[in-house]
């Protein structure tokens, strides 16, 4: 049978009775508040290592694991949207994935406390989940900028954690909590509030504009999705998904990089002092209430005048442009060139995520749910394979000036590593720009057929169009 689509063909963000619309809210604020708790430990890091004792080592495999847990968690659950659809799988990541950010507030050891930080990160493909959920509710002429959207207010947890972490320890402090240990209770209240987010998706979202997943199996209504339970392997077999795992590596991964080692690099490189720096940072971060809209907005624009080679062709452009600015800012030396140029680089980036998922649901609408899996993994491989780079170059570096200025006293040694640490993040940065413009070059190997460009051309032009089986 047929049925007819109610999908949004506008993103009219008061209209909340419509499904969609309120779809979109719930959604984008359950991934903020899975980003605030993912990297929620991040503004209590001295304070944990204080705790805790943790070694440099130590507190950089944290880093390390936090990325590498949600790698394996986007892969898995970008399938088991496929088949079980948004609204239960979101409802279950937030449940269960509160456990380990409540658990944090309890570690004793460090060991206990990077058990934590891996399953953690398992509530990073909070990500994948609302791009399928926004990808299936919003039509082909506004999908991009619906998922810009969504995708660029929830990474903003990510950031906003700087400023609402130390305020929730504030009001714990308040009650009487000794301040060493209200990173503890924040963590336990982040978990709680992310337990009562899946609460709140399970009751007031639904799978698709026409109903959940199961109601429509059971009435034979169930739209194109239906279709969506489609080899794995075939998706795996794609080429283009490929292309677009690397290209998210090259933008998200390299946001996430810059979350985790920007604030020492501007500590280090224009001596400025760390709540300075990690205001800037949080600046940064807030720049995706509107960057990633834009990358999805000028996708979608492309779209309509170039079709989805247009697409492409603007997801080539910004990540050139991301790489190039990455690349300059790692050569400057004067703080007000270094801003512009990070700013530059911030607005490009998440231009250049947004740009990626107004590609991603023209790949192939039967799985729609694995293949954001797969490109949302990618975005966590790039920040591993980064991480583990600049770790590499940075401690080796900064090891060498220890050792060639023990000699010198605590203040002589503090500088020459705070200079080899800079150098050698300087450098990594260049290298990483220049992969990102690869990258660019690479991205351009998409290719879609005629008929999928026809086909599309014709939804966009068709204010109703029918979804369905025979």
């Amino acid at each position: 049978m047929e049925t007819q689509s109610k999908k949004a063909t506008t993103l009219k963000l008061t209209d909340l009775k419509s499904m969609p619309i309120r779809t979109f809210w719930i959604t984008s604020i359950a991934f903020f508040i899975c980003f605030f708790a993912w990297f929620g430990i991040v503004p209590f890091m001295p304070d944990v290592v204080k705790d805790l004792g943790l070694t440099p080592e130590q507190k950089w495999n944290s880093i390390i694991l936090a990325v590498t847990g949600t790698v394996f968690a986007r892969l898995l659950v970008g399938k088991l949207c496929d088949k079980y659809g948004p609204r239960l799988c979101y409802t279950y990541l937030l449940v269960i994935g509160a456990i380990p950010v409540i658990l944090l507030g309890f570690v004793q050891t460090p060991t206990q406390f990077l058990v934590c930080r891996l399953f953690i990160g398992f509530i990073g493909a909070s990500f994948v989940i609302t791009q399928f959920h926004t990808s299936i509710m919003f039509a082909p002429n506004i999908v991009g900028t619906a998922n810009a959207t969504s995708a660029g207010w929830g990474n903003l947890g990510g950031g906003a954690n700087r400023l609402g972490m130390p305020l929730i320890a504030a009001a714990v402090v308040s009650f009487g909590v000794a301040d060493e240990v209200a990173w503890r209770y924040s963590m336990m209240i982040a978990g709680v509030i992310a337990m009562l987010m899946g609460v709140v998706y399970y009751f007031f979202t639904q799978d698709t504009p026409e109903g959940n997943f199961a109601q429509l199996k059971k009435e034979g209504k169930m739209p194109t999705l239906k279709k969506d339970e489609e080899s794995f392997v075939s998706v795996l077999k794609d080429y283009r998904v490929w292309i677009l795992f690397v290209i998210y590596a090259a933008s998200f991964g390299m946001e996430l990089t810059v979350y985790g080692t920007m604030d020492d690099y501007l500590q280090n490189t224009f001596g400025l002092t760390r709540s300075t720096a990690g205001n800037l940072v949080l600046s940064f971060a807030l720049m995706n209430i509107f960057a990633r809209t834009l990358g999805g907005f000028f996708g979608d624009r492309f779209g309509r005048l170039r079709g989805l080679r247009g697409r492409v062709m603007f997801l080539a452009l910004i990540l050139a442009v991301e790489g190039f600015m990455l690349t300059v800012f790692s050569t400057t030396t004067s703080i007000g060139l270094g801003i512009f140029f990070l700013i530059a680089f911030s607005l490009s980036v998440q231009m250049a995520e947004g740009a990626t998922f107004s590609v991603v649901p023209f790949i192939n609408k039967k799985a729609i749910g694995s293949i954001s899996g797969i490109v949302g993994a990618g975005g966590n491989v790039g920040a591993f394979i980064a991480a583990m780079f600049l770790k590499s170059k940075s401690a080796m570096a900064e090891t060498q000036a220890i050792s060639l200025n023990s000699t010198l006293g605590e203040e002589a040694v503090r500088i020459a590593q705070a200079s080899a640490a800079s150098t050698a993040v300087s450098a990594g940065y260049f290298v990483i720009g220049i992969c990102v413009v690869l990258a660019a070059g690479l991205s351009l190997a998409i290719k879609f057929s005629t008929e999928d460009e026809k086909a599309t051309a014709l939804e966009m032009n068709t204010p109703k169009y029918v979804l369905g089986d025979k």
